[in-house]
C-alpha cells in the first residue's frame, strides 16, 4: 500500500525528529486540560504534539503554550483564545468561532474545515492550505497570507475583503475547489 502526503505533512514528520517533541494523548488521558499543564509545566513546557482530538470549546484559555501539532481535530469555538502560538499543523478540523483571536501564528496546515467565523482574524497568515472549507463569514479579514489551496468552499460574506475582489480574482489568488461566497 502507497500512502500520499503532502510536502507540508512530511516536513512536519521529518522535523519531529530533530525537534524533539513530546507527544501526548488526547486529554481523557490527563482529565482536564488544567491537569495536562501541570504536566507540561514539570517537564519544563517542552514542544508538544498531541495524537488525537483536542475539545477546549467554550473554555477561559488564552494560549496553547508551546503546542506544535495535533494529529485530529481543534475545537476552540466561543473560547477566550488568544492566540494559537506555536501550533504548525492541525490533522482534523480547527473550530475558532466566535473567539477574540486575530492572528493564526505559525499555523500552516489544517486537514479539515477551518471555521473563524465571528472572529477577529484580519490576515490569515502563514496558513498555506485547508483541507476543507474555510469560514470567514462576518470577520475583519483584509489578507490571505500565504493561503494557497482551499479543498471545499470559502465563505467570505461579510467581509472587507469580499468588498474588495470578486470571485475570479480570489480564484486567482487562491485555489478553491469549492464554492465562493461573497
Amino acid at each position: 500500500m502507497k500512502y500520499i502526503i503532502t510536502e507540508t505533512q512530511y516536513r512536519f514528520l521529518t522535523e519531529d525528529e530533530d525537534r524533539k517533541i513530546l507527544e501526548l494523548p488526547g486529554l481523557d488521558y490527563f482529565g482536564s486540560w488544567e491537569t495536562m499543564q501541570k504536566f507540561l509545566k514539570k517537564r519544563g513546557n517542552p514542544p508538544y504534539s498531541i495524537a488525537g482530538n483536542l475539545d477546549l470549546d467554550g473554555t477561559q484559555i488564552e494560549s496553547l503554550g508551546n503546542l506544535v501539532y495535533i494529529r485530529g481535530y481543534l475545537d476552540l469555538s466561543q473560547s477566550t483564545i488568544k492566540s494559537i502560538g506555536n501550533l504548525e499543523y492541525v490533522g482534523g478540523s480547527l473550530n475558532l468561532f466566535n473567539t477574540p483571536i486575530q492572528s493564526l501564528g505559525k499555523l500552516e496546515y489544517v486537514g479539515g474545515f477551518l471555521s473563524l467565523t465571528q472572529s477577529d482574524i484580519e490576515s490569515l497568515g502563514k496558513l498555506e492550505y485547508v483541507g476543507g472549507s474555510l469560514d470567514l463569514f462576518n470577520t475583519p479579514i483584509q489578507s490571505f497570507g500565504n493561503l494557497k489551496k482551499v479543498e471545499g468552499s470559502m465563505d467570505l460574506k461579510e467581509t472587507p475583503i469580499s468588498r474588495m475582489y470578486s470571485r475570479d480574482e480570489i480564484r486567482e489568488m487562491v485555489d478553491v475547489v469549492g464554492d465562493i461566497y461573497i
